[in-house]
């Protein structure tokens, strides 16, 4: 059985292969249970949490385990690590035990662009992208492959870090124009892609701002009680989601427009599985606003991991 690190899993992925291999995934054959997410103390207000997403399709049986510590930073750890465990479909064979924090960082942005495929217009020239966390030279990169992309601006809590993001975007990225904004209704009322990975606990997207044809994407929040964009970015769009099983238990996004009574879970449109095996059309017009919300999958896990072992 092969141990597979952090830096091997960097120089094996690229968005090249790894979005074709994810939409090739979800439109075939898999099991996927609801994910377990333990919160492991709740007399706490650490939020400390464990978690277990299985997943088998046709090759690979797979397994992630993450724990999720908020608070570990004052004490010099990760907040977050994460580890998937690899077996022959076939046999039950142990394969490969896979460094799982970089390969969500790697398959998350490859989920929020494979969507944007089948959600955004194909002519979307702007990008307004909310977070400068590990994730968002991923997602960006992730939505440049799949969108010819002429200005992304970039919101963020720290300027300084904003101002370093804006810096290595554009060293990797010199014809594309990188700005910063301390103005997100502006910024978002011009742009027709908006993607938010925050841990924001309330909206940071309004319903109102969101122009015709806009495409929003939702991958920060994983809370009931949180959400980054409001109920009317919710009623003002038709609605996608990675897996609704999972988003319809963790995600605040619709989980608090349905508690307010005016959004249900059967007003999802589809999941991602149905966009990739033509099940669903997508957008609809070049007028429709569409919204993907992601909370994370343990298919894309297995698939990303599974291109990765088979890279060595």
């Amino acid at each position: 059985m092969q141990v597979i690190e952090q830096q091997q899993v960097h120089d094996s992925l690229n968005f090249d292969q790894l979005i074709p291999a994810l939409a090739l995934g979800f439109s075939g054959q898999f099991g996927m249970p609801k994910r377990q997410v333990f919160e492991l103390d709740a007399t706490s207000d650490s939020h400390d949490a464990f978690a277990v997403l299985p997943a088998w399709n046709e090759q690979v049986i797979g397994v992630k385990s993450f724990t999720y510590f908020p608070n570990n930073a004052s004490d010099g750890y990760d907040s977050l690590y994460s580890k998937i465990m690899l077996f022959d479909r076939k046999h039950g064979v142990p394969l490969a035990l896979v460094d799982g924090t970089s390969v969500t960082l790697w398959r998350t942005a490859a989920v929020s662009a494979l969507a944007s495929k089948y959600l955004s217009r194909e002519n979307s020239e702007t990008m307004v992208f909310f977070g400068t966390g590990n994730l968002a030279s991923y997602m960006i990169n992730a939505h440049l492959n799949v969108r010819n992309l002429k200005q992304v601006t970039i919101i963020g809590r720290t300027p300084d870090k904003v101002s370093k993001l804006i810096s290595e975007m554009s060293e990797h990225h010199p014809h594309i124009n990188f700005i910063s904004s301390n103005d997100p209704e502006q910024a978002v009322r011009g742009a027709d892609i908006i993607s938010c990975a925050t841990a924001s606990r309330e909206p940071l997207v309004k319903g109102e701002w969101l122009k015709a044809g806009a495409h929003l994407d939702l991958i920060g929040n994983h809370h009931s009680d949180r959400r980054e964009c409001d109920t009317q970015a919710i009623l003002n769009s038709a609605v996608f989601v990675d897996s609704a099983t999972n988003v319809l238990n963790e995600a605040g996004e619709l989980l608090i427009p349905i508690s307010e009574g005016v959004f249900k879970a059967e007003d999802v449109q589809a999941q991602l599985s149905d966009l990739c095996a033509g099940k669903h059309q997508g957008r609809s017009n070049d007028q429709q606003i569409t919204l993907f919300k992601a909370v994370g999958t343990a298919l894309s896990d297995l698939i990303a991991a599974h291109l990765v072992y088979q890279q060595q």
